[in-house]
């Protein structure tokens, strides 16, 4: 009953740990007619910021929102993170508007150039996103040249490709990341050779060209209700998203994820080929609840995955208390956990097949790999200290039991050499003998002897005693 108490209290675990502390739904107004989503970018761009996107925007398709709006106030930030954004965009059905409100600033300017329309606020400045390098000190660091026209290159193609996909002009978006990069409308030189292109609200809202269309903005708004009146969402329902406590915590286990992954998958193997269940599969099994939860919560791992692990769990448990030896239980329970695992990493962008395809399963195999990898140094390193440790020496028989000590695996019986007696049964080679009234259990070097022959005790090895015919 001890085990299936606790069977039911890690199932238990790992399901409430999951979905336990599931951000809220985001506070909003009275329906009226439609729905708008707006979604904050603010200061710098980095991993925590996908979390609430990719939120916004799932909840957005769900929900068949009329629009999406980007309030964007940022210095900009990393490329991975904007490029990871620009990915969920990419597939998206519902129309985007990024609110510059005031700046948006290199991974900002390519998050912009990557939806549909542009709207500014009086003042507010967009461009400049030429790639630079932060020192661990927070400071800008000097890239050596062939470096710098590496990542020079990758953006300014990233942002060009951006650009072109939502009918944006990519020679100007271009000119934002390459100095060399001279841009022009008609003869009159917006950005110069040696400069990178920063637009403020009123350059990129001019007309340019035959058909007077706006350079880059459609035009400056004081806010988010003006701008909702302008493209005629003004009568929407708006459901404003934030930066929740548990995404900030989530960030945080996704910047230790293959640290926690490895030792709760060391936890679980140490608990598996050790008896009975204790300290190192309660510490594997917690280890791995807070990583699915951090992956539900940066939504990546849903409830699917959650149920998946659990039986995995389930079977896995089944083999360790019910199941003699190891079997197909096992396996299967094994299976089911790492496939949990590699799922709840495997990324899903809207617009994309429900089914992950294999290029979305090089990251996560990376990161069970050098989980794994994670675990067998643990596991060995866990081999040459833990003997040592006083906790240890309380689990485990330090004196030898060997005769030196005073102890013997068996009676000794060598005094029997020698003794007499007759075969009781058919001795090919091991049966019984009668010996001064005392039956014993006998066996023979591989002769064939008769009942009712006399048979010598020839050897005498603790319960082991070998007979020979007598002549």
């Amino acid at each position: 009953m001890t085990g299936m108490k606790t069977l039911l209290f890690l199932f238990t675990l790992v399901v409430l740990a999951a979905g336990f502390c599931t951000p809220a739904p985001a506070d909003t107004n009275a329906p009226t007619s439609g729905t708008v989503y707006v979604i904050p970018i603010k200061d710098v761009i980095d991993q925590a910021l996908i979390y609430v996107i990719r939120r916004g925007l799932n909840e957005a398709e769900t929900e068949n929102a009329d629009a999406i709006i980007f309030d964007m106030d940022t210095p900009g930030g990393r490329v991975d993170s904007a490029e990871e954004i620009l990915a969920m965009l990419r597939g998206l059905k519902v129309p985007t508007y990024t609110f510059v409100n005031p700046n948006a600033i290199s991974a900002g300017a390519i998050i912009a150039l990557s939806t549909d329309h542009i709207w500014m606020s009086p003042g507010s400045k967009i461009g400049d996103a030429m790639p630079i390098m932060i020192s661990i000190f927070g400071g800008v660091q000097e890239m050596p040249e062939a470096i710098q026209e590496k990542s020079t290159s990758y953006v300014a193609a990233l942002i060009r490709s951006a650009a072109q996909h939502k009918g944006h002009d990519p020679q100007l978006a271009e000119a934002m990341v390459r100095r060399d990069s001279e841009y022009k409308i008609g003869d009159e030189v917006i950005a110069r050779k040696g400069q990178l292109l920063t637009l403020t609200n009123k350059d990129a809202e001019r007309l340019v060209g035959t058909n007077q269309v706006p350079l880059l903005s459609r035009g400056t708004v004081a806010g988010i209700d003006e701008l909702l009146v302008k493209i005629g969402k003004d009568k929407c329902r708006v459901v404003e998203l934030e930066v929740t406590r548990a995404e900030k915590i989530a960030r945080l286990i996704e910047s230790f994820s293959v640290i926690l992954l490895g030792l709760g998958l060391l936890g679980i193997y140490i608990e598996f080929k050790t008896p009975g269940f204790g300290l190192p599969g309660i510490l594997g099994i917690t280890l791995l609840a807070i990583w699915f939860w951090g992956y539900n919560i940066a939504g990546l791992a849903g409830m699917e995955e959650v149920v998946i692990f659990a039986l995995g769990l389930i079977l896995l448990l089944v083999e360790i208390f019910l199941i003699p030896g190891f079997g197909v239980t096992g396996i299967l329970g094994i299976t089911l956990i790492l496939i949990s695992i590699l799922m709840a990493m495997v990324e899903y962008y809207p617009g994309e097949p429900w089914y992950p395809t294999f290029p979305k399963f090089r990251l996560p195999l990376t990161n069970l790999g050098m989980a794994a990898i994670l675990s067998v140094v643990g596991l060995l390193i866990a081999g040459r200290f833990l003997p040592r440790t006083s906790t240890f020496s309380k689990l485990v028989l330090q004196s030898a039991t060997d005769r030196k000590e005073g102890f013997s695996a068996s009676t000794d019986t060598s005094h029997l050499v020698g003794r007499t007696g007759t075969a009781l049964t058919r001795l090919r080679p091991a049966g019984t003998a009668m010996f001064d009234g005392d039956r014993m259990n006998v066996v023979t070097r591989g002769e064939y002897i008769e009942s009712g022959e006399a048979v010598r005790i020839a050897e005498a090895h603790g319960n082991r005693i070998v007979v020979e015919r007598t002549t």
